[in-house]
């Protein structure tokens, strides 16, 4: 009951923060009962040592659960702690070999390397939302690790600001965001998603364009990439992304696309009307061809700019880690709405919509995250928040 009355309180007082983003309050309320659900759920399994299946690992508790929050709940003091771990992470050396990635510079390049070299591997594959629990868990570890952050990894719930995402406390540039929103330049045409020969999706333009000005990292320097970033005359911008490219960091924030796929009902309606894996994890990134670029899409096209919307360097910009928080905490509800039958459900194959063909992946598979650390781990290891190497939960 404490996790529950907890999540609720800190629920709506994040949503009421800036009401005037918020138009919609019947699904945000949908969306908090079904958090309240799962925290309920999460409490049981934690009272309950028995659904602990690796025993190499401490046993994790509801007195020794890591609580992940959404970033507007925070004081500004946490927010800014966190920030200041991710400068921090930004300023230490880099562990990846230029001669394996020419254009890394920091720890935090690390991150961003691993990602673009995996990209192909990790999308619209049987371990997209297993390997990004576990590389953004290992990215939280090294803040705390490395950074002497105190705090968990936050999240951004796109519910919440999807009528005005640049007024949130996460954009709103102030010294307690992730920053705000780039320059605006005028007169930009959409952007154009390809892939092969199904039908194009046109996102309209944001608000920004240009370099971010305000809010911790207004001076960050972006040093990798591009690989494929969607421009707004309709081209791609091409590279290997492995060479030093230093730059500023770009923003295009757009309350069009986050209020079309990231809003309330599309959350509700991905974790109500998928009961199965393969359909939760593909409507989630976009069914292709459908027109939909999904709630995982609209996180990142919300953001847009350089790096962000370029899917090999997006976690280029810091706002990945609290999207990809998001990310898990919808799969984490999904899990536990049916703790028995999706604790373990995974589909898919080892590639990018099984192209080129490979082998169907399977809980025995290792993720490896190279550089950025976190070691050779299994698919099985990952599979529940409150087993393995974790212990954390939402509220």
């Amino acid at each position: 009951m404490h996790i529950r009355r907890l999540a609720c309180a800190l629920f709506f007082a994040a949503a009421a923060a800036d009401t005037t983003t918020n138009t919609t309050p019947e699904p945000i309320s949908e969306l908090q009962s079904l958090l309240d659900q799962a925290n309920s759920n999460q409490a049981d399994i934690l009272n309950n040592t028995s659904t602990i299946t690796d025993k190499r690992y401490k046993t994790c508790s509801l007195s020794s659960v890591t609580v992940r929050r959404e970033w507007g709940s925070l004081s500004k003091a946490d927010r800014k702690a966190y920030s200041d771990a991710v400068l921090c992470l930004q300023s230490l050396p880099a562990r990846t070999p230029t001669n394996l990635v020419p254009g890394v510079r920091s720890r935090y390049d690390d991150f961003v390397a691993t990602h673009l070299n995996q990209t192909g591997y990790i999308h619209y594959s049987g371990t997209f939302l297993a390997w990004h629990r576990w590389f953004t868990y290992t990215y939280e570890q090294a803040l705390r690790n490395e950074c002497n952050y105190k705090g968990s990894q936050p999240y951004w719930n796109w519910a919440l600001y999807a009528s005005n995402p640049a007024a949130s406390p996460i954009f709103d540039g102030s010294a307690y965001s992730m920053s705000g929103n780039g320059k605006y330049i005028a007169g930009k045409g959409p952007i154009i998603l390809t892939l092969g020969d199904l039908p194009p999706v046109y996102l309209p333009a944001g608000t920004g364009g240009g370099c971010v000005t305000s809010g911790p990292f207004k001076n960050m320097q972006v040093n990798l990439g591009p690989v494929s970033m969607p421009l707004n005359n309709g081209t791609v911008l091409t590279g290997t992304g492995l060479d030093y490219n230093p730059r500023c960091l770009k923003r295009d924030i757009s309350a069009t696309v986050n209020s079309a796929y990231a809003n309330a009902t599309s959350i509700l309606n991905l974790i109500r009307q998928n009961n199965d894996i393969a359909d939760f994890q593909l409507v989630m990134q976009g069914v292709p061809g459908s027109g939909s670029i999904g709630v995982h899409g609209g996180g990142h096209y919300t953001i847009g700019g350089d790096p962000a919307g370029d899917v090999f360097v997006s976690p280029g910009d810091p706002v990945f880690y609290l999207h990809h928080g998001m990310i898990d905490l919808v799969w984490w509800m999904w899990q536990l709405l049916d703790f028995k039958n999706r604790r373990n459900a995974i589909s898919g194959t080892g590639t990018f919509l099984n192209s080129p063909p490979s082998p169907d992946t399977t809980l025995d598979d290792v993720i490896d995250l190279g550089y950025a650390g976190g070691g050779p781990i299994t698919m099985r290891e990952l599979m529940s928040t409150t087993d393995g190497p974790f212990c954390y939960i939402y509220l």
